[in-house]
């Protein structure tokens, strides 16, 4: 496990140009066919900027790139080093009419990498993202998982790399409020639950969390009330059905209740702050 240094007391600055810089990645990042919202993929531009401490940004599922294209355009303007991107790329959403899958979005991924002018700015690994932490050894400040949704998939992601997260380093999922068992119970069980972490929430259906594997514990109040909250989702989501009728309507309505809405990057950053506690 990483361990603290003389930094982890640091405030977090934004820098000056930070919004501007957000805005012009998203001109190129909406270009990438994806799933990921304007506010979420500005929201990760945002993590990859301010989130405190060194170390690698790391993404767990790159599809055709348009997370990876906005990471890797703000990490590059403020030298942030590579993205490190890891996909088999052999999602089922490329699973065929005949139930085949013999398609790959790696392809897709590259050109849109290249002509978004990142690619000298991303670490790509035509790999599972098991393959890679059995031999990872590099500590990691931002890792957003938005791979194989599965609860298994998604603990294996987070166990996997949670050992080389530096403390005050920010773990982000995507999907956490969709009907994907995964997301929403690792990041109930796993996360809210646990004295390790800080500060967390939500920004649309993207879930957030610091590592605070020190003062964990003083947010404890903040993480229990978001746990009793968001686990009500747990028993209504069908992962590969679609909701209907009046579990659908108590999906919606459960989601609605739990505060899931982008706040100013001032209010972010003093989330984040490593100097403050509640």
């Amino acid at each position: 496990m990483a361990t603290l240094d003389k930094h982890a007391s640091a405030a977090i600055l934004i820098p000056p140009d930070l919004q501007q810089v957000i805005d012009n990645a998203w001109q190129v990042t909406k270009q990438i066919p994806g799933y990921l919202l304007e506010n979420e993929a500005k929201f990760l531009g945002f993590l990859a900027a301010v989130t405190p401490r060194d170390g690698a940004i790391l993404e767990i599922g790159s599809y055709r790139g348009r997370s990876t294209v906005m990471l890797a355009n703000v990490a590059a303007h403020y030298g942030l080093g590579p993205i490190v991107a890891i996909d088999p790329h052999n999602s089922p959403i490329l699973v065929n009419p005949d139930g085949s899958n013999d398609s790959s979005s790696y392809d897709d991924f590259l050109q849109n990498i290249r002509l978004a002018g990142v690619a000298d700015h991303v670490e790509p690994h035509l790999a599972y993202s098991t393959e890679i932490s059995s031999t990872w050894r590099r500590p990691i400040r931002l890792l957003w998982i938005d791979g194989d949704h599965s609860y298994g998939g998604v603990k294996a992601d987070l166990d996997g790399f949670l050992p080389y997260l530096v403390p005050y380093g920010v773990i982000a999922m995507h999907d956490v409020l969709n009907n994907f068992e995964g997301p929403i119970r690792v990041f109930v069980e796993e996360m809210l639950r646990s004295e390790q972490y800080g500060p967390a929430g939500f920004v649309h259906s993207i879930a957030w969390a610091q590592f605070r594997p020190t003062d964990g514990a003083k947010f404890r109040q903040q993480r229990t009330k978001l746990a009793k909250r968001a686990a009500k989702l747990i028993p209504l989501v069908e992962e590969g059905k679609e909701l209907r009728g009046l579990k659908k309507i108590r999906f919606k309505l459960t989601r609605s209740r739990i505060p899931h809405f982008p706040l100013t990057h001032q209010a972010w950053a003093t989330h984040l702050d490593p100097s403050i506690a509640p």
